[in-house]
């Protein structure tokens, strides 16, 4: 049995629901001192991170990821226990075998080998991992990145090992990723009693135009790597209960996902014109979760590809589609990043799986990308 799927089920067998690591990162760390990396624990209000690194020069080469996952779901609608690494069928059966636990066993196995075919390889291999990306992602990452950037240890790849792969490992790269801005907005009417709307303004009704607008707005038109920002509206909330009471007001949840093409400043403004036009009394706090990122073609996207193409045989397609990710806060002290991991497909499911037979060659592609930038050739 291969050391990268032992290793991964090793670490699908802690229960890790986010934020707690469940021992996970003990198991790495140990991995990684062998293989002559410092280590150092950057805990923040209960979530645990720890950056390692190995060697002190530029490049600076970091894999970087998550230990925490998501809840099972129904345990009893599982073939197998989600916290017990079951192999099946030629698939490797748990919670985080695809996202992203056999990432992280992959980087581990990657480094070791690389570690002892180019003991003196240039440059630097780092490793950042966090156990609160499945969550708020508010002490995770974003704490370690601080960190790093109060003193100065700039990165100069990040290899996220997100499961970005769609029909085939590796036929996927996500070389950037757009931002997210959210809004909670509350509509203030005057509460009353539903036979007489004239002594009541109904909020939900004050609403309506403006939220029509919104909707029907167009934000830009993305640019050449992003489509086009959207604006939706995850959650409406108003009303006591009783079919004969008007609400008082009206709180409306709303995400957007934008591209380059715009500002966080510019889609406030512009939010807050809609609401202003049509005279609407209202409160609306906005939440950051990030700003987009873009990695253009370069050594790194070079690296990896090559890589892909020498494991898989098949040329990775460049993405920045879908959510966000760690990437996010990492291009803050990281001028390149990209994430690259097994099939989503299973992800966040019942019965989530990684084929066996990727397994290897995830790892395989891991260390062919550090020879590609840091061997001693």
């Amino acid at each position: 049995m291969s050391e990268t799927l032992e290793l991964a089920k090793e670490l699908i067998a802690c229960r890790s629901l986010t934020p707690d690591d469940a021992g996970c990162q003990d198991i790495l760390i140990k991995r990684l001192m062998r293989a002559g990396f410092r280590l150092e624990k950057i805990h923040r209000n209960g979530v645990e991170n720890f950056w390692a690194r190995r060697g002190n020069s530029q490049p600076v080469v970091c894999f970087a990821g998550h230990t925490d996952v998501v809840p099972s779901g129904p345990q009893e609608q599982w073939e197998s226990n989600p916290f017990t690494p079951t192999l099946r069928n030629g698939m490797l059966f748990g919670r985080g075998a695809a996202d992203m636990k056999t990432s992280l066993a992959a980087f581990v196995t990657a480094i070791e080998r690389f570690a002892a075919e180019y003991p003196k390889h240039k440059g630097s291999i780092a490793m950042l991992v966090t156990s609160d990306e499945e969550g708020a992602a508010i002490d995770g990452t974003v704490r370690v990145v601080e960190a790093l950037k109060a003193r100065g240890e700039l990165l100069d790849y990040c290899i996220v090992g997100e499961p970005t792969s769609v029909n085939k490992l590796g036929d996927t790269i996500k070389n950037g990723r757009r931002g997210s801005l959210s809004g909670a907005l509350t509509i203030k009417g005057v509460q009353g009693h539903i036979a007489y709307p004239h002594l009541a303004k109904n909020p939900i009704h004050l609403s309506a135009p403006a939220i029509s607008e919104l909707t029907q707005t167009v934000w830009d038109q993305g640019d050449e790597h992003f489509p086009q920002t959207t604006w939706q509206i995850s959650n409406i909330c108003g009303g006591t209960g009783a079919l004969n009471v008007i609400p008082g007001e009206v709180e409306i949840l709303f995400n957007f996902r934008f591209s380059m093409a715009s500002s966080v400043e510019s889609l406030k403004s512009r939010v807050h014109a809609v609401l202003d036009r049509y005279g609407l009394d209202y409160d609306l706090e906005w939440t950051l979760s990030g700003k987009p990122y873009f990695t253009p073609k370069g050594s790194l996207v070079e690296a990896v590809s090559r890589a892909v193409k020498s494991v898989i045989n098949v040329t990775p397609e460049l993405c920045t589609s879908g959510g966000i990710s760690d990437g996010r806060f990492i291009a803050e002290i990281c001028p390149q990043v990209v994430e690259l991991g097994p099939l989503n497909n299973t992800i966040h499911k019942l019965n989530e799986c990684i084929a066996v037979a990727d397994i290897e060659r995830l790892s395989e592609i891991y260390r062919l990308t550090l020879v590609n930038l840091l061997a001693d050739n």
